[in-house]
């Protein structure tokens, strides 16, 4: 279907395509789900959507209305469109790693930004000082609607009746799904459908070093990448159904970044990178003629100042470390 009524039609449907070059010495598939090519740039226009039109069927919100969300940048785009379009005033809180192409984004669409530049004292995470700010907001907006990605049941909803449904039709046989994990809306959304459908896929969940979803003893580090990973585990992360965790490294996520759009063309996000090194890291796990498919929830456009400059990695990694990623040597799946 190419005619839509408006925008939020055409959320959803992405293809799945097959990453040849880049497991071409694999002894299994690899299918890439291009979230990017949702019309707001990521996957986060799924969880937009169902959550506002969820609060709009409830009375929550109408024209007029403002939503209030914290958010490093993609799903504040998704809220932003759809706001637009029911006539929502919208007010994204976002930190310092939000990248200066997704504020711009924001800025187009017409929403509020309120950069938080401190993080949390207690966790020294960012997203706990984004929520307090998201809370005080609510006490000065009465009225106003928080969506809260972190625990909203139709964040996960909107994966299970969409992205997980597509993929299942799309790859009737599929045995492994790495999938990035942050809100874990996806994960859940995912797994949900595998357990009502009696799917035997295999979830690989993907986080970053540093983060605390599934590191209940760790105190945390500090990340520069957004999407991947979180200073706290989510409402939604699944208690139960995860067959493993991939726990991948922001250099890890660049070099995978770089690798992925030499060669197969496909200019992917951070997390992009991470969900890709992460098949990399489990390879050994997998039996021959398996079905993997990974989800990659953004554009690349929009790490254009960060993963994919080489004057800001060195800055933050070394001269080494780009020069590592610039001789392809540590993407052994890469060698054609």
């Amino acid at each position: 279907m190419s005619l839509h009524k408006n925008i939020l039609s055409a959320i959803g449907s992405t293809p799945a395509v097959q990453l040849k070059k880049l497991f071409a010495h694999a002894p299994f598939s690899v299918y890439a789900k291009l979230e990017m090519l949702n019309p707001g740039g990521s996957m986060k226009d799924r969880p937009a959507k169902e959550m506002l039109m969820a609060a709009l069927e409830r009375g929550l919100i109408g024209p007029g209305s403002t939503v209030v969300e914290s958010s490093s940048g993609n799903l504040a785009i998704g809220l932003a469109q759809i706001c637009n379009l029911i006539g929502c005033r919208f007010i994204c809180v976002v930190d310092p790693r939000t990248t200066e192409t997704n504020l711009r984004i924001l800025q187009a669409y017409g929403a509020r930004i309120d950069m938080v530049t401190k993080p949390d004292a207690a966790t020294g995470e960012f997203v706990p000082a984004r929520l307090n700010r998201v809370r005080r907001w609510l006490r000065l907006l009465p009225g106003a609607y928080w969506p809260n990605q972190y625990a909203n049941p139709n964040n996960a909803l909107a994966h299970q009746q969409t992205t997980m449904a597509e993929l299942a039709a799309d790859l009737p046989e599929l045995d492994y799904l790495f999938c990035g994990v942050s809100t874990c809306g996806t994960l859940k959304g995912c797994l949900d459908y595998i357990r009502i459908q009696g799917l035997s896929t295999k979830v690989i969940a993907v986080d970053a070093e540093g983060s605390l979803i599934f590191d209940r003893n760790g105190t945390g580090a500090a990340r520069l990448l957004p999407g991947l990973g979180a200073g706290r585990r989510p409402e939604l992360c699944p208690e139960e159904g995860v067959h493993a965790v991939v726990t991948v490294s922001e250099t890890e996520c660049i070099e995978a970044c770089r690798a992925l759009v030499r060669r197969e063309s496909i200019l992917g996000g951070a997390s992009s990178g991470g969900v890709i090194s992460a098949v990399e890291r489990y390879r050994e796990r997998i039996e021959s003629g398996a079905v993997c498919a990974v989800i990659l929830p953004d554009r690349g456009e929009r790490y254009l100042d960060t993963v994919y400059d080489d004057g800001w990695v060195e800055n933050i990694y070394g001269l080494e470390f780009v020069e590592q990623v610039r001789s392809r040597k540590r993407v052994r799946s890469c060698d054609i």
